[in-house]
């Protein structure tokens, strides 16, 4: 099989990262966009992998470009999160970070930076669809801007997670539920902050 130039394995990984988010390939001009070039310079991208045996694809009509690597198809790469215990999303719950297993998920949603997970627990972000039990993951920053949805360590004891507010002389921690009020707080470091939220509805 002929080796590809650099553009060309670019091309093919966003192709193959592009089919495993989504389910169907990108199209010509999402892959002209992707890549700053023109619809044509894509064009010819796809017709040099096509007559180097990585892909195939019908130019009569749209989205029929087929990854011919069947490993990639059957196989999707996966990352390893740590979920590393409980968060509380009520009164701050005292926790230590107690390693329970690691929960797998596609690596194209996860490219940039280091991601952790942890169990939620409490009420106080139900306004925004964060509930007692969900598994929330973050990404792993120590900073944030104002109105993030962030895991914080309060007086480097009790973990909490909340909307984040930068004062002039403090730091406030908001709720989503109006029965919590707001966490005022000088002494605050932030750990990650919010990437997505993964339900079990068993």
């Amino acid at each position: 099989m002929k080796e590809l130039t650099k553009r060309q394995e670019e091309t093919l990984d966003f192709i193959k990262n592009y089919i495993q988010q989504h389910s169907y390939p990108p199209t010509i001009r999402e892959l002209a966009s992707s890549f700053n070039i023109s619809v044509k310079g894509a064009y010819d991208h796809i017709k040099a992998l096509e007559k180097k045996g990585r892909i195939k694809c019908d130019g009569n009509r749209s989205r029929t470009i087929e990854i011919l690597d069947k490993k990639v198809e059957t196989e999707p790469e996966t990352i390893q999160i740590p979920i590393l215990g409980k968060v509380a999303a009520g009164t701050p719950l005292f926790a230590e970070e107690n390693f329970e297993g690691s929960l797998s998920m596609p690596a194209g949603n996860f490219r940039a930076g280091v991601h952790f997970a942890l169990h939620v627990s409490g009420d106080s972000m139900q306004d925004i669809g964060i509930l007692d039990g969900d598994l929330a993951i973050f990404t792993q920053k120590n900073t944030a801007e104002n109105g993030d949805i962030v895991v914080a360590m309060i007086n480097d004891e009790a973990y909490t997670l909340k909307r984040f507010f930068k004062e002039k002389n403090r730091i406030k921690l908001k709720a989503e539920n109006p029965v919590y009020p707001p966490i005022y707080t000088q002494n605050v470091k932030v750990l990650g902050k919010l990437k997505c939220i993964v339900r079990d509805y068993d």
